[in-house]
């Protein structure tokens, strides 16, 4: 039986905070719909993102749920 791959969620959050750039955590945190302590956590590793806010970042930075979720560029 196949082992399932670990989520590691320091380096998610790692991608979420490089995506937000500049952008204060409170304002992404609104457009997100969840608090900035939310979010905080998200970016610290210490939860993962929900599908809504995977989806979400996608389409506020144009970019894919694999690179956020796994670094991969395809």
């Amino acid at each position: 039986m196949a082992r399932k791959p670990k989520l590691d969620l320091k380096s998610v959050g790692s991608r979420i905070k490089e995506l937000r750039g500049a952008i204060l955590q409170e304002e992404l945190a609104a457009y997100l719909d969840v608090s900035q302590g939310h979010l905080s956590k998200i970016e610290r590793g210490k939860i993962a993102p929900s599908l809504e806010i995977l989806l979400a970042l996608c389409s506020r930075f144009s970019t894919s749920i694999d690179w956020i979720v796994r670094g991969d560029s395809n």
